[in-house]
């Protein structure tokens, strides 16, 4: 503050953290004057920030010009680099009269890369590249199912090119190697441009959670989630076991002497949660006295969250002595009637059955007590749906916290089916007219164009991609079955396509991803002739499930992708449950295949990269009913059909 004052400084080079000690030490201040004088601050900084943003306007330059004099009677422009910069604190620092840059780069790029100037605009931007660099953005680098700032624009590896890029690490090639790519520098960092060329950096590619769900989720963006509350002083999001997880340190002087800390905590937890999509929620959490570690840029030292985790772990007071399901005499007169209700009972004792080894009561938190994730919720919702005939949509699952809310939204009757029937029995009750219109035969003339669609795609696999089908004689002759490929590419149904022949294309469904099969009205009037049926990962599985039910019910062919995505690395994954969940209500053969030279044409967030000879094979027929599934459970069937596929693709 001295050499601010006394050298009469007008632009200031910092961190972030700088910046968020300067505009703390005023808040401090002006705090110190009262209660109101602290809200009048607050409320005028936001004021006079939104004029900014809306008129350019700079009102805060003049009314809040005797605060700014005792800490930099001239200082103008504070430019931001070396950590992201918080845009609420830019904003802040806009909103107080001064200028914000923000400046992007690496030692590595000497050092800048992009710049966003003092304008005003667009804060939580990096700004565009300086002249002589060029950047782009790599999409490879983002695993499928969609980026994490929650932006329809192309997210990615930022890579960057232009002369103050360095030529490569001193004495060290394989390292030089891994960062350039055919000249360009891989920064680490993902991010996007927006229409006007601006770049925002939304994280690290080394930072990015991929859930067995295959939702792309950066820690920090649900730390941020978290650290809104006020109890909660500082987390850190890691994985752990296909699970989100966290060290949390709590704000204790936050708790009233009236309250216990961790039933405060777990509370203000939950309270998060619900605002949170089910996948970006932390299913376990443990607590720690000591504050998390930075580096003096203000960087997470995110490489040592585990051994912190594992730390804190060993150190919870948690009391798992007593599992198994509360009785009803411990319950209040409030769960007690909650549960006469049938649905809800039925949860309930679904709930005790599955587990056993786990304390079950209504206060019981499915996230944070039963480690349900998203993917759980998934497999439970299907149970549910089957014994009470109540299909919980996602909005349902946000508003669940515990055992009780989850009681309360089965007993209430939201999204429950008619006449409470298995939406797999009678899956005609479950989807509306708009979504049976996929269900309808082709008429003559759409018949003719599907016709003509196939012709063109078998020349093309069969051109192009050097097709040849193995095993056609396993197909059974005029009678119905399911057709269960591996996934690794889009091409894969392509591939299934143009092996078949037309009469049994004629007789066939196929389930699809609405994100790429119904995308847009293109993509939706070629599923229409492919007789495509819409599958939506995000829905609780119910209705997508029904759509695989209703062509069964038919007498239909089903084409079903059991693994539910394609695989990243070409490797045959484990298969979701909805398959021996059809089979169990119709019990058709199953023909397993194996398609080889699809991931290595068109991997997983990669455009066509080669054309590549394909091969699929069928294998003989797999009857659910026979000596090999009929073992009572249907997780034993959906294990012995993907050891049939998986035993194809071992075949050479």
């Amino acid at each position: 503050m001295r050499a601010l004052r006394e050298g009469e400084a007008t632009l200031i080079v910092g961190v972030p953290r700088l910046y968020d000690a300067l505009y703390s030490g005023i808040e401090e201040n002006v705090g110190s004057a009262g209660r109101f004088a602290a809200a009048m601050f607050g409320n005028g900084v936001k004021l006079f920030a939104a004029v900014r943003r809306l008129t350019g306007l700079n009102v805060g330059r003049i009314a809040l010009r005797p605060l700014r004099q005792r800490f930099g009677p001239r200082l103008g422009v504070l430019a931001s680099g070396g950590a992201a910069l918080d845009p609420d604190l830019a904003r802040k620092l806009e909103g107080m009269g001064w200028r914000v840059a923000i400046g992007y780069g690496l030692t590595e790029t000497s050092p800048l890369l992009t710049l966003n100037p003092p304008d005003g605009t667009k804060l939580g931007s990096v700004g565009r590249p300086v002249r002589g660099v060029k950047i782009t953005i790599d999409p490879s680098a983002v695993p499928e199912g969609g980026g994490t700032s929650g932006s329809f624009y192309q997210e990615g590896e930022i890579l960057a090119s232009g002369p103050n890029v360095f030529s490569g690490y001193r004495n060290r090639p394989e390292d030089t190697d891994r960062v350039f790519d055919d000249g360009w520098i891989r920064t680490g960092d993902l991010g996007y441009f927006d229409d006007d060329g601006y770049l925002y950096v939304t994280g690290r590619v080394s930072t990015l959670i991929v859930t067995p769900g295959g939702k792309n989720v950066q820690p920090e963006a649900v730390e941020g989630a978290y650290l809104e509350h006020r109890l909660i002083r500082d987390i850190g999001v890691l994985q752990r076991d296909g699970r989100l997880v966290a060290v949390i340190v709590p704000e204790t002087e936050e708790v009233t002497a009236d309250r216990d800390v961790n039933v405060a905590l777990r509370q203000a937890i939950e309270e998060c949660s619900r605002r949170l999509p089910s996948y970006q929620r932390i299913s376990d959490y443990a607590t720690s006295r000591e504050p998390l570690e930075y580096t003096r840029l203000g960087k997470f030292r995110r490489h040592v969250l585990q051994e912190r985790y594992d730390r804190a772990s060993r150190g919870a007071d948690r009391d798992e002595t007593r599992v198994g399901p509360v009785g009803l005499e411990e319950m209040s007169g409030e769960d007690r009637a909650l549960l006469r209700d049938p649905a809800a009972s039925g949860v309930w004792a679904l709930l005790s059955e599955r587990f056993t080894d786990r304390r079950l009561a209504p206060e019981t938190s499915p996230q944070l007590d039963l480690g349900i994730d998203s993917l759980g919720w998934v497999n439970l919702t299907l149970e549910i749906g089957e014994r009470t005939g109540v299909e919980l949509s996602e909005e349902a699952i946000g508003r669940i916290g515990t055992v009780r809310d989850l009681l309360r939204e089965v007993a209430s009757g939201t999204g429950r089916t008619a006449h409470r029937t298995s939406p797999l029995e009678r899956p005609e009750e479950v989807l509306d007219g708009r979504q049976l219109r996929w269900q309808r035969p082709l008429g003559r003339t759409a018949s003719v164009v599907a016709g003509g669609m196939f012709l063109l795609n078998r020349a093309i696999m069969r051109g192009l991609f050097r097709l040849r089908a193995e095993g056609l004689e396993n197909l059974p002759d005029g009678g119905q079955f399911i057709i269960a490929p591996n996934h690794v590419s889009y091409l894969d149904a392509f591939v299934v396509a143009a092996a078949l022949q037309r009469d049994v294309l004629r007789r066939t469904y196929w389930a699809g991803w609405t994100g790429a099969a119904f995308g847009n009205p293109l993509a939706r009037f070629v599923s229409r002739l492919a007789q495509v049926i819409p599958v939506d990962p995000e829905r609780a599985g119910l209705s997508s499930l029904a759509f695989g039910a209703a062509v069964l019910k038919r007498g239909q062919n089903l084409v079903w992708f059991a693994e539910g995505e394609r695989s990243r690395t070409g490797s045959l994954q484990p298969f979701k449950p909805g398959v021996g969940m059809l089979l169990d209500h119709y019990p058709v053969p199953v023909v397993p295949v194996f398609i080889r030279g699809t991931y290595e044409a068109m991997p997983r967030g990669r455009f066509l990269r080669r054309l590549e000879k394909v091969t699929i094979t069928f294998g003989g027929p797999f009857d659910p009913r026979g000596p090999e599934g009929d073992a009572g459970t249907r997780e034993h069937v959906v294990e012995a059909l993907h050891g049939r596929v998986l035993e194809l693709g071992q075949r050479r």
